[in-house]
């Protein structure tokens, strides 16, 4: 016996329960599966086009821009509008995601388009969002290989696409649907991304891409419909 079976074991001993009692492995897996929810805040707690407008309104308070797209095809023009309003150079980097991969790129120009994880040397990325956060205005977006996680902290300008009808009220929402989406196989990261990267840490000035992104862009893709969990 190991260190830490012998740890285990005075443990088991002390409570008087064998490592193998059912009653209370039971007892955990149906915690585990019910997941009970603490206190939601109303303010995410909408119809789905107050719900979409809050999302909006939040991000923008947080610094980042937004824009209402009629469907994923019109994307790309999108992106090369961006980078022409802020004379960026015409290239930008995204991950193997299908939603982005399968677009019309060609109808935006001479967009030249970069695949896989950032090096760090590019000034744009494109990510898809799992889902957003009506009451902060939070985006999430999942690691992998569809939106590698580089794509949300080395670039300087990070562009990401929701779908309006995936922005929840609040996060016990959007946790509830990803449990539902993933099962048992979760990613290796989450990231809860809201408004660009600030920092105020030094002499409580406000910089923007301290940490990551100086800006950030939400393309909302569609209406929003009824989809609350």
């Amino acid at each position: 016996m190991d260190s830490r079976q012998a740890i285990l074991s005075r443990i088991r001993t002390s409570l008087k329960v064998s490592g193998d009692d059912a009653e209370r492995a039971a007892t955990v897996s149906s915690r585990i599966a019910e997941h009970p929810l603490g206190i939601i805040p109303k303010r995410g707690q909408l119809p789905a086009a107050e719900r979409l407008a809050l999302f909006i309104a939040m991000a923008e308070k947080y610094n980042a821009t937004t824009e209402r797209l009629p469907s994923r095809e019109t994307l790309p023009t999108a992106v090369a509008d961006y980078l022409k309003q802020r004379n960026l150079p015409a290239a930008i980097r995204i991950g193997a995601d299908a939603r982005l991969v399968d677009l019309p790129w060609q109808t935006a120009g001479a967009i030249e388009i970069r695949h896989g994880a950032s090096d760090g040397d590019d000034l744009v990325a494109v990510s898809h969002a799992f889902g957003g956060i009506a009451e902060t205005g939070t985006l999430c977006v999942l690691s992998g290989p569809d939106n590698p996680v580089t794509l949300n902290f080395l670039p300087d300008h990070h562009i990401v696409v929701v779908e309006a009808a995936d922005i929840v009220g609040d996060m016990e929402s959007l946790w509830a649907n990803l449990r539902a989406a993933q099962g048992e196989t979760m990613p290796r990261t989450v990231n809860m991304i809201t408004g660009p990267s600030r920092s105020a840490d030094i002499e409580q000035t406000l910089l923007l891409g301290a940490h990551g992104p100086r800006a950030l862009h939400v393309a909302v893709i569609g209406e929003a419909e009824v989809r609350l969990t």
